[in-house]
């Protein structure tokens, strides 16, 4: 045992455990935010094992939590969004993955930030599988359970808005997202997309104002004056981009 911790595999397995029990932590706030916003605890903890993308449903039950059932079309849109990313993450994961179409579809729920990240910062084929795997499957245990301890204290204590957690969904998100605003162009983005959602929101029902706040993202992204017309695509060595 001792000579696998001291591998590539072992030290990658020792990263997704590690990211795991930090990252299920977050569910215990969705349990709880969940219940606010409306869901009983089994569509919460439903919700969990079938979505499971902390964003995404941090999305979801915050724009059902403003708007009520009559949101829902605009939450699940939004929530969608949030998860085309993941698409993009199993282009990339596809070669470390390996195998035939069942293991791909297989490795499909497990496909989130943690995973990759965990799976791209490994070097060797073996430990890139074993941290994508590892952290992938502990982080999906950890989150239902911790969805559903937070759901029945939600539950059990009353309605959760008493204690400021309806504002909680937003504090949350901006966590998820505070990383990620590196260099100019993430913090242009996220700028401007605050800008019109909150242009927006007195005129519109909930959740409209962030599917249009998406737009800026993909305007930044087809007029970039930055990129060259004629850049070329720089592929690493699995010869993804």
């Amino acid at each position: 045992m001792r000579s696998f911790y001291r591998t590539p595999e072992g030290d990658a397995t020792r990263q997704g455990l590690a990211v795991a029990l930090a990252t299920s932590a977050y569910g215990i706030s969705f349990g709880a935010l969940s219940v606010a916003s409306g869901l009983d605890v089994w569509q919460t903890c439903v919700l969990s094992l079938l979505m499971f993308t902390g964003g995404s449903q941090f999305a979801f039950v915050g724009v059902v939590a403003a708007g009520g059932l009559a949101a829902a079309p605009a939450a699940i849109a939004s929530a969608a969004l949030l998860g085309v990313r993941n698409a993009a993450y199993a282009m990339r994961m596809a070669p470390v993955v390996g195998g035939g179409a069942w293991r791909k579809a297989a490795a499909t729920p497990f496909t989130i930030d943690e995973s990759v990240a965990v799976a791209l910062a490994h070097e060797t084929p073996r430990a890139r599988r074993a941290g994508f795997w590892v952290t992938g499957i502990a982080i999906w245990v950890g989150w239902n359970l911790s969805t559903l301890a937070g759901a029945l204290l939600g539950d059990v204590r009353g309605d959760p808005r008493a204690y400021g957690l309806d504002a909680a969904a937003a504090a949350a998100f901006l966590a998820l997202l505070w990383p990620r605003l590196r260099g100019r162009q993430p913090l242009a983005v996220a700028a401007g997309a605050a800008v019109v959602a909150a242009a927006l929101t007195p005129w519109l029902l909930p959740g409209i104002p962030v599917i249009a706040a998406a737009g800026v993202a993909v305007a930044v992204g087809l007029f970039d004056p930055r990129r060259p017309p004629s850049t070329p695509v720089v592929t690493d060595e699995d010869g993804m981009p």
